[in-house]
């Protein structure tokens, strides 16, 4: 997938005893601005293919998989669900980023890397300049908004969360169908927007049975720790500029108000937009993106 990703480099780092696997072009990007990439479920860093090539001429891109995605390491859980925390996913990445050389970096995130995003922004307030996130609403929000339809458009955070092994069994029986099915659900064309070779990467991750079960730990994980550290600080902000963007096709435009709720968790300036499409805006309207993040983050 060289030519998805001209001029990066494809490598993994021990951070903490976990190894991420990530992609990056910090070889030819000296002096640029560093931008920290994070992914979403059930995807990898594969998803920035369609806007990172755009972006290497102005920032120093960093690509990670997230621990227990794509082909990052899945450390072993246990009850508290405490390795796949978006604490320890946001600790990851804080390491990873000073092992490259940058203390402070702008971060942009998608669905699950959002999340992770907003826990670096509030654990890490120093090491993040600017913070985009892209179709979500804050966890603890949605969670507290639950109702019948988000039960429905969401029901994956419930399925996800039941006690191991009934959703592993149940997704391993047959991981590329529920993966499609996944995927052709949150997109405004179905499958159609997914580049074939990006779908192809998405399918040979979830086939591994440990990714399967990472990924339900990532989920166990928000329903439990995550929202236990979030209610014991219950006055923590992001103080960083904050560009939120959603897709207007998505459930996140349906029943959120990702403006308002994101406002409740900052202190800094929140600001946002809709975008034509649903919620994989990297792959759905990846120009617009890119137009966005040169703006927000600046790069010149």
């Amino acid at each position: 997938m060289s030519d998805w990703f001209p001029g990066f480099v494809l490598e993994r780092r021990r951070i903490g005893g976990v190894e991420l696997n990530l992609r990056h072009n910090l070889h030819d990007a000296v002096g640029r601005p560093p931008l920290l990439l994070l992914h979403g479920f059930p995807q990898t860093h594969v998803m920035w293919h369609r806007v990172a090539p755009q972006l290497s001429a102005r920032f120093a891109l960093v690509l990670p998989d997230l621990r227990g995605y794509g082909d990052s390491a899945k450390p072993p859980s246990d009850a508290t669900h405490a390795a796949y925390s978006k604490r320890a996913m946001a600790n990851d990445l804080v390491g990873l980023m000073g092992t490259l050389g940058f203390d402070r970096f702008a971060v942009c995130g998608h669905d699950r890397g959002g999340r992770v995003a907003h826990r670096i922004a509030l654990d890490h307030p120093g090491s993040v300049g600017r913070l985009m996130l892209l179709d979500i609403s804050p966890t603890l929000t949605m969670y507290q908004r639950t109702d019948m339809e988000f039960a429905r458009a969401y029901y994956h955070w419930f399925f996800l969360i039941q006690p191991e092994p009934l959703p592993e069994r149940l997704i391993g029986a047959d991981p590329v169908f529920y993966l499609r099915k996944k995927l052709g659900g949150w997109g405004s064309h179905g499958l159609d927007i997914f580049d074939a070779q990006a779908l192809s990467e998405y399918e040979r991750c979830i086939s591994d049975p440990a990714t399967i079960h990472a990924m339900c730990e990532d989920y166990r994980a928000a329903a439990t720790i995550d929202l236990e550290q979030d209610r014991a600080h219950p006055a923590a902000r992001i103080g960083c500029p904050l560009r939120i963007l959603w897709g207007e096709r998505g459930v996140v435009q349906r029943l959120f108000t990702p403006i308002a709720d994101w406002q409740e968790k900052s202190s800094g300036a929140v600001t946002g937009r809709t975008t034509p499409g649903g919620h994989y805006i990297p792959e759905e309207t990846p120009d617009l993106l890119v137009a966005e993040m040169l703006q927000f983050f600046g790069g010149d």
